[in-house]
């Protein structure tokens, strides 16, 4: 009987020796780093992880660790203004220093490789290009038969060629600090001294989500979107989405990096962004009418920029499907050229039918009454079905669309600007007022006669309504959307003239 206990006790005090062994392997893998910086990811003075790193820019210094997931895109970046010195033993970062010598160039060094890594990586970067170049072939050789098929099924179709004159600098800057290929805002370790660098010169626009402020960065006006308190989960949202998604479109508000800031002892959220002086498609339509063509190649451009958030993209940076889940005029901004952007990814879900997942976030805020679907209003919406979320997107376009032609002028008549069904609730209607609009009553927006005379407008006049059918289903796609309005401006006689004068 002692012999069997005192069994056992070894047992139990073996296997307790055998997970504290592991245990310590598990945390001795990681290097410990000294860790000094304002973001408060530091623990005593430490912080573990794969990369020791030391930064200077500007005057300000961090030190820090980082996976080795970011090593190649962090320590081998280039940037003016910026030092950045990365080690690979425990608390390697607690000495260095900025050179003397520092002038504000380009300082940031490759940081040496040993010669057996130099072995491995260089057999294994000349198998990726090979295995790239293949890839590549491959692509243009089947994209090439892609467009010949579509060009013969669907000659009739022009699609939406936008200019990029309006954001080159923008994408200069961009090209300049992205050396990761991501094709979406800076490199995280750039991003996290954005608040530093900007700005603020006036406040642009205020809400309930927080305040944009116009702010300068590099000689360039940049929109600062900085969210309240109660608006957090929405800014972690977008930073989430622009951050891991490929969203750079001519028809998507044009992302530039996330910080947090401190300011009166308390935490701003920073979301950094191209900067539209028009504003938002909301402000611009209260003093501004529109000619039937510019009509129309302002609601082309927001189908354009709603297609590539609904459609998912499978290849080597893969974009899973979006549905915006609030799109109103207030969150789509006009361009110079005419043409619009969406913006506010705040409540965006995300789906991913190749891996098999429906990310819908956790965020507490609800979209707006006015422009919610009937089947959101009446609570019969299938939240576990990604199709649903992009029907009430459509609903929504079908709305924005309303706004836009109630503005365009026909036989010199042209109507003030009011938002969606304003004849028939409040300016702030509640959830049971749109329910008894939408739903009970079947309600739409009233459109006027002269619509009707001109060939355009009463070409988006069928758009709309068959984007308001009660049954989600019955909706069109919003690529069914883009391809009917580009067919309308191709055959349509449109003067970029016309569109300059609007503007």
């Amino acid at each position: 009987m002692e012999g069997s206990a005192l069994f056992t006790v070894v047992l139990v005090g073996g296997f307790l020796w055998i997970s504290a062994g592991h245990a310590d392997t598990d945390e001795e893998g990681k290097l410990l780093c000294t860790c000094e910086n304002a973001k408060g990811t530091c623990i005593n003075g430490t912080c573990r992880g794969d990369i020791c790193f030391y930064s200077w820019e500007n005057g300000n210094e961090e030190r820090g660790c980082f996976p080795r997931s970011l090593y190649l895109e962090q320590c081998y970046a280039s940037v003016t203004g910026l030092f950045i010195r990365c080690c690979k033993e425990n608390q390697c970062n607690t000495d260095t220093t900025v050179p003397p010598d520092i002038t504000g160039e380009r300082t940031t060094k490759t940081p040496d490789m040993p010669h057996l890594e130099l072995w491995i990586t260089v057999p294994l970067l000349l198998l990726i290009i090979t295995a790239s170049v293949c890839g590549l072939l491959l692509f243009l050789h089947s994209r090439r038969a892609h467009c010949r098929v579509r060009k013969d099924e669907d000659h009739d179709v022009t699609m939406l060629k936008v200019s990029h004159g309006d954001d080159s600098t923008y994408g200069n800057i961009l090209d300049e600090f992205c050396t990761s290929g991501s094709g979406t805002g800076l490199p995280y370790l750039v991003q996290r001294t954005m608040a530093r660098q900007i700005s603020l010169v006036e406040c642009v626009g205020k809400g309930r989500y927080g305040e944009v402020w116009r702010g300068t960065w590099m000689g360039e006006s940049v929109a600062v979107k900085i969210f309240s308190s109660r608006d957090e989960q929405s800014w972690f949202r977008e930073t989430e989405i622009y951050n891991t998604v490929q969203l750079r479109h001519d028809n998507i508000l044009g992302f530039i990096a996330s910080d947090m800031t401190s300011k009166n002892s308390s935490t701003q959220l920073w979301l950094v962004t191209h900067f539209h002086e028009l504003g938002s498609l909301y402000d611009f339509l209260q003093h501004s009418s529109l000619e039937p063509e510019s009509c129309l190649r302002m609601c082309l451009s927001v189908a354009c920029g709603l297609v590539h958030l609904h459609t998912e993209i499978v290849s080597s940076q893969e974009k899973p499907a979006i549905s915006h889940r609030d799109l109103k005029s207030r969150n789509i901004l006009v361009k110079r050229n005419g043409q619009c952007c969406i913006a506010d990814l705040g409540l965006a879900v995300i789906h991913s039918q190749s891996h098999d997942y429906l990310d819908v976030g956790n965020n507490p805020r609800v979209g707006t009454k006015r422009y919610m679907a009937p089947e959101v209003l009446d609570e019969t919406i299938r939240k576990d079905i990604f199709e649903s979320y992009k029907q009430t997107d459509i609903w929504a376009l079908g709305l924005v669309f309303w706004e836009i032609t109630r503005r365009t002028m026909v036989n010199g008549i042209v109507e003030e600007y009011r938002p969606p069904f304003f004849d028939l609730v409040p300016s702030d209607p509640s959830f049971e007022e749109m329910k008894k609009v939408v739903c009970v009553d079947q309600q739409r927006p009233s459109l006027h006669n002269r619509l009707h005379s001109h060939p355009i407008l009463s070409a988006i006049i069928k758009i709309m309504k068959e984007c308001w059918y009660q049954s989600p289903s019955a909706r069109l796609t919003a690529l069914r959307v883009k391809k009917t309005l580009s067919k309308l401006d191709h055959d349509s006689d449109f003067s970029t003239e016309k569109l300059k004068r609007d503007i």
